[in-house]
């Protein structure tokens, strides 16, 4: 995507319409700022309702402890 946004003097951005079909955010969407080199990453945070369930079936023997770290 070639879209691109200025930085307001509030320091806002507003997202183009482009990027928000494609993601399918909507409006009142929390997003985080993971600082990645001399950008930022921008990733959506999903609902605690939508987490749930995600582990399920997972495995619960040989998985990695931190005892394994040196």
């Amino acid at each position: 995507m070639a879209d691109t946004a200025t930085l307001s003097s509030k320091f806002q951005i507003s997202i183009p319409k482009a990027v928000r079909s494609a993601q399918q955010w909507k409006a009142g969407t929390t997003f985080a700022f993971i600082p990645k080199g001399t950008g930022v990453l921008l990733v959506p945070v999903p609902q605690r309702e939508a987490l749930a369930g995600i582990a399920r079936n997972a495995a619960t023997t040989e998985y990695r402890d931190r005892a394994d770290r040196t």
